[in-house]
């Protein structure tokens, strides 16, 4: 059951991936951004009809909007789950013309009831849908973390009918004017480093203050090696998924806390077969010398964030050790066998009153055929 809290994207790797197979209308990766085109045909970036809606949260950034230029009716972006019946969606749209932003809930491509807001594109910088498998929620933010409830309302039915049959399209329309587009940015995550969901080798830029080599390695291969000088440059290395982005100004000689822990996590998605055993190793390396010891290691498996209030799958703690500078995770198949959702996942070290969360990212689950 595909969550759409598990949709996760800040588009940095250049093309729209697997996920956004259903795109139309000219839309592409430009600058890190989903760029949809605002014209008299009809543009948008759209998932497959394989997703859930029900108990999930989705959140986007729209930092570009369509102007109205001399459209008379409407220059639109929206932001819409759209169910099985064709019609039948949830979400935002914002007509520039009116220059409202509108939360609904439609049949047939209207809604009577829609709560309208005057559109600033600061306060609605980030739109937010939430179901809780009793209300729906339209929420908005400026920054993506302090959010604003717009409308609630009892969740339509079709939302848990349609389970594994709905889309995320986020698009864009006008009746006439001169041609732009609207942008999307950061599906489902506040973090815009680089994030590759194959093999590749990807780099970012840092300030770090100090003297030291550092990198944090996951057998896949994540790796995030800093070098402290006048003009530094963090660069990172994964066959899966990755991200590294901070600023370090603790000397690594006269701290305890080690310095992967001012890299923001690793995006590291869990590829996890149902029926088979799972081993996972996650490495430092660069700092010779480097151990674990003293340190306990924490995972868990939840539904969405746990803010959002999501549902624990499994806590993968009990299959975590701690090897010298490794984390080893290592599921048996009898455990595997009772994941049948997809989730979220982080990766927690804890020393004492410091916590350093090493990684974070999806839960894509293969289903068995062979019992």
């Amino acid at each position: 059951m595909p969550s759409l809290s598990t949709l996760i994207d800040n588009f940095n790797t250049g093309t729209l991936g697997p996920e956004w197979g259903n795109s139309y209308g000219g839309t592409a990766v430009v600058g890190g951004r989903a760029r949809v085109p605002c014209t008299t045909g009809y543009a948008g970036c759209q998932t497959a009809y394989a997703w859930t809606l029900a108990g999930a949260t989705l959140y986007v950034q729209v930092p570009t909007a369509p102007a109205a230029s001399t459209a008379t009716v409407e220059a639109y972006f929206a932001v819409t789950v759209q169910g099985a019946t064709e019609g039948t969606r949830v979400g935002f749209s914002m007509n520039a013309v009116t220059g409202k932003l509108r939360c609904v809930s439609e049949t047939d491509y209207w809604d009577d009831a829609a709560v309208e807001l005057t559109y600033d594109p600061v306060t609605h910088l980030w739109l937010r849908l939430r179901e809780d498998g009793t209300n729906l929620y339209w929420d908005t933010s400026p920054n993506g973390s302090t959010w604003t409830n717009r409308r609630t309302l009892a969740t339509p039915a079709w939302i848990a009918a349609d389970a594994e049959a709905c889309a995320l399209d986020m698009s864009a329309h006008r009746d006439a004017g001169t041609a732009d587009y609207v942008e999307f940015d950061l599906v489902n995550t506040l973090s815009n480093g680089a994030v590759w969901t194959g093999s590749a080798a990807l780099s970012g830029q840092t300030t770090l203050g100090g003297t030291a080599l550092v990198s944090a390695q996951a057998t896949a291969a994540l790796s995030a090696d800093s070098s402290l000088t006048a003009a530094p440059i963090l660069s990172a290395h994964t066959a899966a998924a990755l991200s590294g982005q901070a600023t370090l100004t603790a000397d690594a000689a006269d701290s305890e806390i080690p310095e992967v822990a001012g890299l923001a996590a690793g995006i590291f998605d869990l590829r996890i077969e149902q029926g088979a055993t799972y081993v996972q190793n996650f490495t430092v390396i660069g700092d010779p010398g480097f151990s674990w010891t003293g340190w306990t290691a924490r995972a868990q498996i939840r539904s969405a964030a746990a803010s959002d209030n999501g549902e624990l799958l499994l806590d993968l703690t009990d299959y975590l050790t701690i090897i010298g500078d490794t984390v080893r995770l290592a599921l048996p198949a009898a455990v595997t066998e009772t994941l049948t959702r997809n989730g979220l996942w982080d990766l927690e070290m804890v020393s004492g009153g410091t916590v350093v969360r090493l990684l974070q990212g999806r839960v894509v689950m293969s289903l068995e055929v062979t019992r």
